[in-house]
């Protein structure tokens, strides 16, 4: 299976230029080319509010945070699979509503839908992050390998 399944709209847009390099550097374990594509005083808001990632629901803001946002969450996946099933690029924003399934390295999968909006600024670097999902509903698609 493709780690990038594109079955949207792809006309060129910055934002939906940086989604792409996101995706890319995420499946490639690419930290600093991750971290680059964020201006200094970016937001991660992954999901948006509070949840077992992000207990008091302000996101993740600037290098230190967006660093430990990866450290403790990107790098603990062995595995992305994206797959973006639609996609809107306007303004300096692109939404993409999307299935990312996540492998860990026990091999238990985790499918996450989702709506992501990137915003970026001038330069095409990430002004905020915010992924829009119910961890309920992702955890009870939790799968454990077979013993």
């Amino acid at each position: 299976m493709e780690a990038v399944t594109w079955d949207a709209p792809d006309a060129d847009h910055p934002a939906r230029r940086a989604a792409r390099a996101s995706m890319a550097a995420v499946i490639a374990g690419g930290k600093e080319e991750w971290l680059a594509l964020f201006a200094p005083d970016a937001l991660i808001e992954d999901p948006v509010g509070p949840s077992f990632l992000d207990p008091s629901g302000e996101g993740h803001r600037g290098l230190a945070g967006i660093t430990g946002f990866w450290d403790n969450f990107v790098a603990s996946v062995s595995e992305f699979r994206f797959h973006i099933k639609d996609s809107f690029a306007n303004g300096p924003c692109c939404a993409n509503v999307a299935t990312i399934t996540t492998t860990m390295g026990d091999g238990s999968t985790m499918t996450i839908d989702c709506v992501l909006v990137y915003t970026v600024d001038d330069e095409g670097r990430f002004t905020s992050l915010r992924a829009h999902w119910e961890p309920d509903r992702a955890l009870a698609t939790t799968t454990k390998p077979d013993a």
